[in-house]
Protein backbone atom coordinates (compact mmCIF):
# COMPACT_ATOMS: atom_id res chain seq x y z
CA UNK A 1 0.00 0.00 0.00
CA UNK A 2 1.30 3.47 -0.92
CA UNK A 3 1.78 5.97 1.87
CA UNK A 4 2.22 8.90 -0.52
CA UNK A 5 -0.32 11.69 -0.27
CA UNK A 6 -2.48 11.97 -3.38
CA UNK A 7 -2.09 14.78 -5.88
CA UNK A 8 -5.46 16.53 -5.78
CA UNK A 9 -4.62 19.14 -8.40
CA UNK A 10 -1.79 19.68 -10.85
CA UNK A 11 -0.91 22.99 -12.46
CA UNK A 12 1.42 23.95 -15.27
CA UNK A 13 2.86 27.44 -15.23
CA UNK A 14 4.61 28.99 -18.22
CA UNK A 15 7.23 31.44 -17.04
CA UNK A 16 10.25 33.41 -18.17
CA UNK A 17 13.65 34.42 -16.81
CA UNK A 18 15.24 37.74 -17.70
CA UNK A 19 17.96 40.09 -16.48
CA UNK A 20 20.23 38.82 -13.69
CA UNK A 21 17.82 35.93 -13.06
CA UNK A 22 19.09 34.19 -16.23
CA UNK A 23 22.31 33.48 -14.34
CA UNK A 24 20.38 31.53 -11.70
CA UNK A 25 20.94 27.77 -11.78
CA UNK A 26 18.04 25.37 -12.27
CA UNK A 27 18.36 24.22 -8.66
CA UNK A 28 18.16 27.80 -7.39
CA UNK A 29 15.28 28.53 -9.78
CA UNK A 30 13.34 25.67 -8.20
CA UNK A 31 14.08 27.13 -4.75
CA UNK A 32 12.87 30.55 -5.92
CA UNK A 33 9.64 28.96 -7.11
CA UNK A 34 9.19 27.17 -3.80
CA UNK A 35 9.38 30.52 -1.99
CA UNK A 36 7.03 32.18 -4.49
CA UNK A 37 4.41 29.45 -4.16
CA UNK A 38 4.66 29.39 -0.38
CA UNK A 39 4.33 33.19 -0.12
CA UNK A 40 1.41 33.10 -2.56
CA UNK A 41 -0.21 30.67 -0.08
CA UNK A 42 -0.65 27.74 -2.45
CA UNK A 43 -1.21 24.31 -0.85
CA UNK A 44 1.93 22.70 -2.28
CA UNK A 45 2.24 18.94 -1.89
CA UNK A 46 5.51 17.86 -0.23
CA UNK A 47 7.30 14.56 -0.34
CA UNK A 48 7.39 12.55 2.87
CA UNK A 49 10.40 11.50 4.86
CA UNK A 50 13.23 13.17 6.73
CA UNK A 51 14.17 15.60 3.95
CA UNK A 52 10.90 16.77 2.47
CA UNK A 53 10.78 18.47 -0.90
CA UNK A 54 7.96 20.30 -2.68
CA UNK A 55 6.38 18.32 -5.51
CA UNK A 56 7.34 20.80 -8.19
CA UNK A 57 9.48 20.25 -11.26
CA UNK A 58 10.94 22.21 -14.16
CA UNK A 59 9.99 20.66 -17.48
CA UNK A 60 13.35 21.28 -19.16
CA UNK A 61 16.59 22.64 -17.65
CA UNK A 62 17.64 26.02 -19.04
CA UNK A 63 21.37 26.45 -19.63
CA UNK A 64 22.95 29.11 -17.44
CA UNK A 65 23.08 32.58 -18.96
CA UNK A 66 20.11 32.10 -21.31
CA UNK A 67 16.92 34.13 -20.93
CA UNK A 68 13.55 32.61 -21.73
CA UNK A 69 9.83 33.19 -22.07
CA UNK A 70 8.67 29.57 -22.43
CA UNK A 71 9.83 27.65 -19.35
CA UNK A 72 7.30 25.37 -17.70
CA UNK A 73 6.85 24.54 -14.03
CA UNK A 74 4.67 21.63 -12.91
CA UNK A 75 3.09 21.98 -9.46
CA UNK A 76 1.36 19.26 -7.43
CA UNK A 77 -1.16 20.49 -4.85
CA UNK A 78 -2.49 18.69 -1.79
CA UNK A 79 -5.79 20.62 -1.99
CA UNK A 80 -7.83 21.83 -4.91
CA UNK A 81 -7.98 25.58 -5.49
CA UNK A 82 -10.31 27.62 -7.63
CA UNK A 83 -8.26 28.40 -10.71
CA UNK A 84 -8.72 32.02 -11.72
CA UNK A 85 -5.70 32.48 -13.95
CA UNK A 86 -5.45 36.26 -13.68
CA UNK A 87 -5.82 36.33 -9.89
CA UNK A 88 -3.34 33.51 -9.40
CA UNK A 89 -0.81 35.17 -11.70
CA UNK A 90 -1.12 38.43 -9.78
CA UNK A 91 -0.65 36.62 -6.45
CA UNK A 92 2.52 34.98 -7.74
CA UNK A 93 3.94 38.10 -9.36
CA UNK A 94 3.40 40.08 -6.17
CA UNK A 95 5.93 37.85 -4.39
CA UNK A 96 8.26 37.11 -7.33
CA UNK A 97 11.79 38.47 -7.78
CA UNK A 98 12.61 40.89 -10.57
CA UNK A 99 13.14 39.10 -13.85
CA UNK A 100 10.62 36.32 -13.24
CA UNK A 101 7.67 36.61 -15.63
CA UNK A 102 4.55 34.46 -15.55
CA UNK A 103 2.48 33.57 -18.59
CA UNK A 104 -0.24 30.93 -18.79
CA UNK A 105 -1.44 28.84 -15.84
CA UNK A 106 -3.48 25.74 -16.68
CA UNK A 107 -4.76 22.70 -14.83
CA UNK A 108 -3.79 19.30 -16.20
CA UNK A 109 -4.71 15.74 -15.34
CA UNK A 110 -2.86 14.68 -12.21
CA UNK A 111 -1.99 11.40 -13.96
CA UNK A 112 -0.59 13.05 -17.07
CA UNK A 113 3.03 12.16 -17.93
CA UNK A 114 5.76 14.55 -16.93
CA UNK A 115 6.42 17.15 -19.61
CA UNK A 116 10.14 16.42 -19.38
CA UNK A 117 9.53 13.12 -21.17
CA UNK A 118 7.52 14.86 -23.91
CA UNK A 119 9.79 17.77 -24.86
CA UNK A 120 11.60 17.16 -28.14
CA UNK A 121 13.14 20.47 -29.20
CA UNK A 122 13.55 24.17 -28.45
CA UNK A 123 13.88 27.34 -30.49
CA UNK A 124 16.46 30.01 -29.64
CA UNK A 125 17.22 33.54 -30.76
CA UNK A 126 20.95 34.29 -30.71
CA UNK A 127 21.84 37.99 -30.89
CA UNK A 128 25.45 38.88 -31.58
CA UNK A 129 26.76 41.81 -29.55
CA UNK A 130 29.89 42.09 -31.70
CA UNK A 131 29.56 43.10 -35.33
CA UNK A 132 29.47 40.24 -37.78
CA UNK A 133 29.38 40.42 -41.56
CA UNK A 134 26.03 39.17 -42.92
CA UNK A 135 27.64 37.29 -45.80
CA UNK A 136 30.07 35.62 -43.43
CA UNK A 137 27.23 34.53 -41.15
CA UNK A 138 25.22 33.20 -44.09
CA UNK A 139 28.21 31.26 -45.40
CA UNK A 140 28.93 29.74 -41.98
CA UNK A 141 25.30 28.60 -41.71
CA UNK A 142 25.27 27.14 -45.23
CA UNK A 143 28.54 25.30 -44.68
CA UNK A 144 27.30 23.77 -41.43
CA UNK A 145 23.93 22.68 -42.83
CA UNK A 146 25.54 21.10 -45.90
CA UNK A 147 27.53 18.72 -43.72
CA UNK A 148 26.03 15.24 -43.62
CA UNK A 149 27.63 14.49 -40.26
CA UNK A 150 29.16 16.50 -37.42
CA UNK A 151 31.02 14.05 -35.23
CA UNK A 152 31.99 15.13 -31.72
CA UNK A 153 33.67 13.42 -28.76
CA UNK A 154 31.89 13.79 -25.45
CA UNK A 155 32.93 12.83 -21.96
CA UNK A 156 30.20 12.41 -19.35
CA UNK A 157 30.81 10.92 -15.94
CA UNK A 158 34.25 9.77 -17.08
CA UNK A 159 32.75 7.92 -20.04
CA UNK A 160 33.74 8.93 -23.53
CA UNK A 161 31.29 8.71 -26.40
CA UNK A 162 31.28 9.67 -30.06
CA UNK A 163 28.10 11.02 -31.59
CA UNK A 164 26.78 12.78 -34.67
CA UNK A 165 25.12 16.07 -33.69
CA UNK A 166 24.01 16.99 -37.23
CA UNK A 167 20.51 15.45 -36.72
CA UNK A 168 20.12 17.64 -33.62
CA UNK A 169 20.15 20.83 -35.74
CA UNK A 170 16.54 20.95 -36.93
CA UNK A 171 16.64 24.43 -38.47
CA UNK A 172 19.09 27.31 -38.61
CA UNK A 173 18.86 30.68 -40.32
CA UNK A 174 19.28 34.41 -39.69
CA UNK A 175 16.56 37.03 -39.84
CA UNK A 176 16.57 40.53 -41.29
CA UNK A 177 18.18 41.89 -38.13
CA UNK A 178 21.01 39.34 -38.33
CA UNK A 179 19.83 37.44 -35.29
CA UNK A 180 20.53 33.73 -35.55
CA UNK A 181 17.42 31.57 -35.11
CA UNK A 182 18.13 27.98 -34.15
CA UNK A 183 15.75 25.07 -33.70
CA UNK A 184 17.67 22.43 -31.73
CA UNK A 185 16.88 19.02 -30.29
CA UNK A 186 16.66 18.81 -26.50
CA UNK A 187 15.74 16.15 -23.99
CA UNK A 188 16.24 12.41 -23.91
CA UNK A 189 16.28 12.10 -27.69
CA UNK A 190 19.40 14.24 -27.98
CA UNK A 191 20.48 17.59 -26.66
CA UNK A 192 22.43 20.39 -28.35
CA UNK A 193 23.08 23.66 -26.53
CA UNK A 194 23.32 27.02 -28.33
CA UNK A 195 26.91 27.53 -27.19
CA UNK A 196 27.88 24.21 -28.78
CA UNK A 197 26.21 25.33 -32.02
CA UNK A 198 28.10 28.64 -31.94
CA UNK A 199 31.34 26.75 -31.45
CA UNK A 200 30.72 24.59 -34.53
CA UNK A 201 29.93 27.72 -36.54
CA UNK A 202 33.39 29.00 -35.62
CA UNK A 203 31.90 32.04 -33.84
CA UNK A 204 32.76 31.21 -30.22
CA UNK A 205 35.04 34.26 -30.00
CA UNK A 206 32.10 36.66 -30.40
CA UNK A 207 29.91 38.02 -27.62
CA UNK A 208 26.25 37.11 -27.89
CA UNK A 209 22.98 36.77 -25.96
CA UNK A 210 20.67 33.76 -26.21
CA UNK A 211 16.91 33.70 -25.62
CA UNK A 212 14.75 30.56 -25.63
CA UNK A 213 11.31 31.40 -26.96
CA UNK A 214 9.57 28.11 -27.77
CA UNK A 215 9.48 24.48 -26.63
CA UNK A 216 8.08 21.66 -28.75
CA UNK A 217 6.33 18.58 -27.34
CA UNK A 218 5.12 15.17 -28.33
CA UNK A 219 1.32 14.80 -28.11
CA UNK A 220 0.22 13.79 -24.60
Amino acid sequence: MSHLSPVLQRLRVTFGKAGPLKYTSNLDTAKIWERVLRRADLPILYTRGFNTRPRISLAMPLPLGISSECEILEISLRERIKLCEQDLRERMLAVSPQGLTIGGIVEVDARAPSLHSLITSAEYRIRFLDEIDRDTLRQRIDDLLKRETIIVDRVRRRKRSVMDIRPLILDLYHDAGDDLLAHLSVGDRGNLRPDQLIEHLGLAGLHYDVHRYRLHFLPE
